[in-house]
């Protein structure tokens, strides 16, 4: 397996409270968030959503999809939101939020291995267009979200 660790930071002058919406409602993410064809609830999970598990199907500038399984571990509202993926992907991901002068600035930490046979083959050559192709997920998910939430946005990465 072909381990990769990514860290996108997104910075939006809007209230938290619309950013962790948008963020912490990852069911409504294919409505509009390009390249997210679908998420599914696979299991429901108890107080607060730990334990709930989710099935996410993305499409990329790379001609190929990635369905992976998502469980929430942790959440602490409007702090942070942790799970582990299974899947195609195996790993943790994590996004935290934090205010501060009326800006909301979002993290993403991923984690991963990469479990698909030919993925792991290509890994020596394809890592930098697999990053690359990281990047312009990240990149589509930002521009839908500044448009969700409105009001500018500065990127920080």
């Amino acid at each position: 397996m072909a381990d990769y660790s990514f860290v996108t930071i997104w910075k939006f002058p809007a209230p938290l409270e619309d950013v962790w919406k948008a963020i912490s409602e990852s069911d409504q993410w294919p409505t509009w968030w390009k390249g997210v064809e679908k998420v599914e609830l696979i299991k429901k999970g108890g107080a607060n959503d730990i334990g709930t598990v989710k099935r996410y199907t993305w499409k990329s500038k790379l001609p190929y999809r990635l369905v992976f399984d998502m469980r929430t571990t942790r959440i602490e509202r409007h702090s942070l939101i942790e799970g582990v993926a299974t899947g195609e992907l195996d790993g943790t991901g994590l996004w935290t939020f934090s205010y501060a002068n009326g800006v909301t600035t979002v993290r993403y930490d991923w984690n991963i291995l990469t479990t698909k046979r030919w993925m792991n083959l290509l890994a020596p050559v394809a890592r930098p267009f697999f990053k690359w192709n990281h990047d312009v997920v990240m990149e589509w998910g930002r521009e839908c979200l500044q448009a969700r939430v409105g009001r500018g946005f500065s990127r920080a990465n």
